[in-house]
C-alpha cells in the first residue's frame, strides 16, 4: 500500500481503536510522565511489541523521555544527537525506519544502558507538526520480522496524535524539569540574520493559521469527512471571490496564482489523502496538518525552484483550509504589528502594507523577494530565525534588532528597557537627520555629493522629497514582475512608471531595466536549473535573448515619459557590445514610437550599472558610448572577492574597505573622470555613513541609497574634511594593512566625526 492509497477498512478500525483506547486512557493520566508511560503501555499492547519508546527532541538532542521494555533507569539518561543512530537517522530524514535486523541497518549505534541488544527488529516513525520533528516513536521485538504497512500506518497515526499533545503542552510538568516545559510560555531568544536593518517592538501577527486541537483523535469519522469536505467547499467559494475581485493594484495580479490553488483544491490525491487519515481515526484538523506535513518535508528536499513554488502554493492553501476548519479569520492587525511568518511571497508581503513594524521569516535569504520588498517598504527584518513559527503565538510581544539579527520573543523587563533605550536614540537620530534634510551634503573643505535614493515601488515615492534625496539613482523595475504570477501588461507598466515620474516631479529618476535570474525568479518563466544562477542567466543576458520582454519593457518607459527626459539603466553588463546592443534597442524603440507619432522622451540618457570586474576593463569607446556609470557594489564586491553575499560563512569575511576593494573603486572613477563619464555607487554600502565617507575620498560624488540612509550619510559627510579622510586612507594603505577601517574610525574619533561602534 502507497501513502497515496485509501486505508483499508479493517486497518482503519484497528487504528481507530488504538486511538480511542488512548484517548481514553490519556484521560484518566496525569499530565507529564503518566501520560507518556501510557502511550508506550498501549502501543506496545496493540501491535504486540516487546519495546515502546518515546524520544523527545531537546535541541539539537533526542532523548528517551518514556518506554515499555528498555531499561527504566535510561530515561531521561539516554541522548543522542540528530542523525546519530537509526534514532537520530529518523529525527533527520523525517522518514520511517523498518528493518528486521537492526544492527545491521545503515548508521545503527548501540546504547548499552538501554538494554536493547537483545531487540532485533525495529521500526521507528518521526513525531512532526508541521514539518518539524518534535519526536521519535519506536516499537522493538527480539523476533527478527519487518512490520506490515498496517502497523507502520497505525504508529505513525500515534506520532502525530503524541504531536498535537505535545502542542498543548500536554507533557509538560512545571514540578519535573527533565519533562518538557510548557509550550511557547518562556521568554524566547532568536538570532538569525540581517534581512533589513532598523529595530522596531511590537506584537507578533502570525501568517500561517495556528491552531490548537485539544481533541486530535475523531469521534466520528463520518462527521469529521462531513466537516472536512464543507471547509473545502468554503475554501473553493473564497477562491471564486478572490477570482472574481480586481486584482490588479499595485500589489499585482494574483488571478494565476488562485487559479492554481483553485485547482489544488478539487485535487483528488490530495482529498483522499486528508479522508484516509480521518477514516484511520484522526480529527480533520489533524488530518490537514498531516498532509502538509508530509508537503513540507518534500519541500525540505527540493531545490528546484519552479516545484518549490507549488508545493509553498499546495501548503498555503492547507494553512486557508485550517482556518476554514478552525473558524479563524485571517488574523487581525494589532497595534504595531510584526509579521511572524516560515515564508512569505513579496505579494503577499505588500498585502500587509507598510502598517508593519516589522517581519521575521524562519526561512528567507538576503536577496529573497521577502528581502527586496521589506526594504522597499523600509521595515526591519530578520531571516532565518531559528524556530520563530514555533515559538511564537498571536499576540506575544517581540522585540527585532534588523541591525543584528536578533529577536526577542516574550523579553524580561530588564531586555525589553535597554531595547527602548535604543529605539529611543534612532529616534532622537532621525529628528536630528530631518534638520538637515534641506541642507547640502557638502564636507568642510567644500566638496558637494549628490544623495540619491533607491526605490522600486510607487509606494517609495512619498519618501523622495521628506528624506532630501536629489532624486531616484535607482528604480527596480523588476518588483513589478516578481509580484505577478502573469508577465505584466505593457499599458500597466507605462501607467505606473508615469506615476513614478509625476511623483518625482522635477527630480530625476534612473530605470533599471529588468534584473531577473540569480535569486529572483518570475514564477512564469520557465528556467532550468543553473549550478550558479548569480554568474549564469540573468538581467541583461535575458533582455538581450528575450528581446520581445525587453523591447516591451522600454516601449513602456518611452510612452511613460511622455516628452520628459528618461533615464534607462542596464543591469549586469559585463561587456562593451552587451552594452551597445541594449542601447540599440533603446534607440530603435524611440525612433519606432516616434513615426507612430507618440511623443517621446526630450532627452534619453542610456547608462550602465557596472557590477562586474570585466567592464571596469572595457574600452574606452564603452565609457565614452554610456552616458553615466553607475557602480552596483553589491554584486561588484560578492564577485572581486570570489565570496557569495548569500554565505554567511563567507559574506562577513571580506571588508568593503580591505584596501583592494577601494583601490578597484578608485580606479574606476579615475578612468570615469579621465573619460568625462559620471559615475555614481549604488547598494548597501553607499547607505553607511564610513563606507560613504571612504568612497566619497576615492573620488565618488554620488551615491544612492535607501530613504533612510540619507539623513546619517549626510550628516557624516558635513562633519568631516574629505581631503584630510583621504590622507588617512593613503597612509592606511601605504602601511600595508589590509583594511582601513581602524585607521579611518580612529580618526573619525579624534575629529569627533557622529560614529556608531560599528558601522
Amino acid at each position: 500500500m502507497t501513502r497515496a492509497e485509501p486505508v483499508p477498512f479493517s486497518q482503519a478500525v484497528e487504528s481507530r481503536i488504538l486511538l480511542r483506547r488512548l484517548r481514553d486512557a490519556l484521560q484518566k493520566a496525569e499530565r507529564g510522565q503518566a501520560r507518556l508511560d501510557v502511550i508506550t503501555q498501549i502501543v506496545s499492547a496493540a501491535l504486540v511489541a516487546e519495546v515502546c519508546s518515546i524520544y523527545l527532541r531537546r535541541g539539537p538532542e533526542l532523548e528517551l523521555s518514556a518506554t515499555t521494555g528498555l531499561n527504566p533507569e535510561a530515561v531521561h539518561q539516554t541522548r543522542m544527537r540528530v542523525r546519530e543512530g537509526l534514532v537520530g537517522r529518523i529525527a533527520y530524514t523525517a522518514e520511517p525506519v523498518n528493518t528486521k535486523d537492526a544492527p545491521s541497518a545503515p548508521g545503527f549505534q548501540y546504547f548499552p544502558e538501554t538494554g536493547e541488544e537483545i531487540y532485533k527488529s525495529f521500526l521507528g516513525v518521526p513525531i512532526q507538526r508541521l514539518g518539524e520533528v518534535l519526536g521519535v516513536l519506536v516499537v522493538q521485538n527480539r523476533l527478527a520480522r519487518d512490520y506490515t504497512e498496517d502497523e507502520l500506518h497505525g504508529l505513525e497515526v500515534v506520532a502525530m496524535v503524541i504531536a498535537e499533545m505535545a502542542e498543548t503542552g500536554a507533557f509538560a510538568s512545571p514540578s519535573d524539569p527533565a519533562l518538557p516545559p510548557e509550550p511557547r510560555a518562556m521568554p524566547h531568544h532568536s538570532r538569525g540574520l540581517i534581512g533589513q536593518e532598523g529595530v522596531a517592538e511590537g506584537y507578533v501577527v502570525l501568517h500561517d493559521p495556528q491552531v490548537i486541537i485539544a481533541n486530535p483523535v475523531a469521534d466520528d469519522p463520518t462527521a469529521e469527512r462531513g466537516r472536512l469536505h464543507a471547509a473545502l467547499s468554503a475554501l473553493r467559494g473564497e477562491i471564486d471571490g478572490m477570482l472574481e475581485a480586481d486584482y490588479l493594484g499595485e500589489a499585482g495580479d494574483h488571478h494565476e496564482v488562485l487559479r492554481a490553488w483553485r485547482m489544488f483544491a478539487d485535487d483528488k490525491g490530495w482529498i483522499r489523502r486528508m479522508e484516509a487519515s480521518i477514516t484511520a481515526g484522526l480529527a480533520a484538523e489533524v488530518a490537514v496538518e498531516r498532509e502538509q506535513s508530509e508537503t513540507r518535508a518534500r519541500m525540505a528536499r527540493i531545490t528546484d525552484p519552479y516545484i518549490r513554488e507549488r508545493l509553498h502554493d499546495l501548503d498555503d492553501l492547507a494553512n486557508r483550509l485550517l482556518r476554514q476548519l478552525s473558524g479563524h479569520a485571517r488574523p487581525e492587525m494589532p497595534e504595531d504589528p510584526v509579521l511572524v511568518a516560515r515564508n512569505i511571497g513579496p505579494g503577499e508581503l505588500l498585502d500587509y502594507g507598510r502598517a508593519l513594524r516589522g517581519v521575521v521569516l524562519e526561512e528567507g535569504s538576503v536577496g529573497s523577494h521577502a528581502a527586496i520588498v521589506a526594504r522597499a517598504l523600509a521595515i526591519p527584518l530578520v531571516i532565518q530565525a531559528s524556530r520563530i513559527t514555533r515559538e511564537a503565538r498571536a499576540g506575544d510581544r517581540i522585540l527585532i534588532d534588523g541591525d543584528q539579527g536578533i529577536v526577542h520573543l516574550r523579553p524580561e523587563e530588564n531586555i525589553a528597557t535597554a531595547f527602548r533605550a535604543k529605539i529611543d536614540m534612532a529616534h532622537e537620530a532621525q529628528a536630528a537627520y530631518a534638520v538637515l534634510r534641506d541642507k547640502p551634503a557638502t564636507s568642510r573643505d567644500g566638496v558637494t555629493l549628490g544623495l540619491q535614493m533607491n526605490a522600486g515601488l510607487m509606494a517609495d515615492l512619498p519618501s523622495l522629497y521628506p528624506s532630501g534625496a536629489d532624486g531616484v539613482g535607482l528604480f527596480r523595475t523588476e518588483l513589478q514582475f516578481l509580484i505577478r504570477p502573469n508577465m505584466p501588461k505593457r499599458a500597466a507598466l507605462a501607467a505606473l512608471y508615469t506615476r513614478i515620474l509625476d511623483a518625482a516631479g522635477e527630480k530625476p529618476v534612473t530605470f533599471r531595466t529588468l534584473d531577473i535570474g540569480s535569486d529572483k525568479v518570475l514564477p512564469y518563466m520557465t528556467r532550468e536549473p543553473e549550478p550558479n544562477p548569480a554568474l549564469g542567466w540573468r538581467a541583461i543576458r535575458v533582455g538581450l535573448d528575450r528581446t520581445g520582454v525587453m523591447r516591451m519593457q522600454l516601449q513602456a518607459l518611452i510612452r511613460a515619459a511622455r516628452g520628459r527626459p528618461l533615464r534607462i539603466m542596464f543591469p549586469f553588463v559585463a561587456q562593451f557590445d552587451e552594452f551597445r546592443a541594449g542601447r540599440d534597442h533603446v534607440l530603435k524603440m524611440r525612433d519606432r514610437e516616434a513615426k507612430l507619432g507618440h511623443p517621446v522622451p526630450e532627452t534619453i540618457e542610456i547608462g550602465a550599472m557596472l557590477e562586474t570586474p570585466s567592464l571596469a576593463f572595457a574600452p574606452d569607446q564603452f565609457f565614452q558610448m554610456a552616458d553615466f556609470i553607475s557602480i552596483g557594489g553589491n554584486d561588484l564586491k560578492q564577485f572581486f572577492f570570489a565570496a557569495d553575499r548569500e554565505n554567511e560563512r563567507v559574506r562577513r569575511r571580506y571588508d568593503t574597505l580591505n584596501v583592494s576593494f577601494l583601490t578597484f573603486i578608485e580606479q574606476i572613477v579615475t578612468r570615469c573622470d579621465r573619460l568625462g563619464t559620471p559615475v555614481s555607487f549604488c547598494g548597501e554600502d553607499a547607505g553607511r555613513p564610513v563606507e560613504a565617507l571612504a568612497f566619497a575620498a576615492m573620488g565618488l560624488r554620488t551615491l544612492s541609497m535607501r530613504p533612510a540612509s540619507i539623513g546619517p550619510v549626510k550628516r557624516m559627510i558635513r562633519a568631516v574634511d574629505l581631503a584630510a579622510a583621504k590622507e588617512t586612507i593613503d597612509m592606511a594603505r601605504g602601511s600595508g594593512a589590509q583594511s582601513v577601517r581602524p585607521a579611518l574610525m580612529d580618526w573619525l574619533r579624534t575629529v569627533g566625526a557622529p560614529v556608531k561602534p560599528k558601522s
